[in-house]
Order: structure tokens, then C-alpha cells, then sequence
């Protein structure tokens, strides 16, 4: 099945893309989400204009990323969370939870779905996440959880 890129999908393509998935994917996943519509004629002749404002926004942005990247990298990132008296957390670390943490600690404000952690976060110590900035910018951040 065809479909249009609403948003930025991990691992799929972004804005403006038209890719094929499977059926089952576009329409119980990423349809109803908002993250793609169905592929149509007229849908393509937006695409085009899409594509545009996204390479015009993503040049102009490259530079930006890299100082964004930079700022992340040096700022460090406490967490609070509830744990138990192993270290295990009560539920997991979010990316909201870090997106917040990182805009209290003074670093710059980060949506909190270019937030990836490879594995979720349940245990009191230093994790490493990474922050996709650009599709060439990434950034690693780490990120201290301390029980409470």
C-alpha cells in the first residue's frame, strides 16, 4: 500500500516521503496516528511542495542542529524517579521524562518523539539516549536516573 509522510517516522522515511508499507501498518498504525495518509493523485501534487519546504527548512537548520547538539552533549541530566530498594524503577523513564529534564537542566527544548533509547529505562543509574536532531545531526545525551 502507498502512503504519504505526514511526519518524520524512525526507520520509514519523513515529511513528504511516499513509501509502501504493509496494509495492516498504514491502516491501524500510522493512518489513525496522523503519521501518513493514503497515497492519492491530487495527495502527490502536495507532496512536491512538501519536498520543498523541507530541504529549505533542513539546510537552513543544519547549522542549528549542530550547535543544539552541541549544547545536549554538555549539559548534564538528572532524573528523579520512584525505585525500589534493588534500584528498579516503578515503571520506566519516558521520553517526555527526559525531554523535561533536559529543559531543566538548561539545555534547549527537545520533542520528545526524536528522543530514542535503545533500551527502555528501569533502573537507577547512567543510561545513554540520542536525540535525532537532523536526519545528519544526532546528538547522545546522558541521562543520570537517581531513585527516590
Amino acid at each position: 500500500m502507498k502512503i504519504i509522510l505526514k511526519q518524520e517516522v524512525s526507520g520509514l522515511g519523513s515529511a513528504g516521503d511516499v513509501v509502501e508499507v504493509k496494509p495492516g501498518y498504514a491502516r491501524n498504525y500510522l493512518v489513525p496516528r496522523g503519521l501518513a495518509t493514503t497515497w492519492t493523485r491530487g495527495a502527490e501534487r502536495q507532496v512536491a511542495s512538501l519536498r520543498k519546504a523541507r530541504s529549505a527548512r533542513d539546510i537552513r537548520d543544519l547549522g542549528t542542529a549542530q550547535d543544539v547538539r552541541t549544547r545536549l552533549e554538555a549539559t548534564p541530566v538528572t532524573l528523579q524517579a520512584n525505585a525500589g530498594s534493588g534500584g528498579r524503577l516503578f515503571g520506566a523513564v519516558t521520553p517526555s521524562d527526559i525531554a523535561e529534564a533536559i529543559l531543566a537542566a538548561g539545555g534547549p527544548e527537545v520533542d520528545r518523539r526524536r528522543i530514542e533509547a535503545s533500551t527502555p529505562i528501569k533502573a537507577v543509574g547512567s543510561h545513554r539516549v540520542t536525540v535525532r536532531l537532523h536526519p545528519e545531526v544526532i546528538a547522545t545525551v546522558q541521562v543520570e536516573v537517581q531513585g527516590s
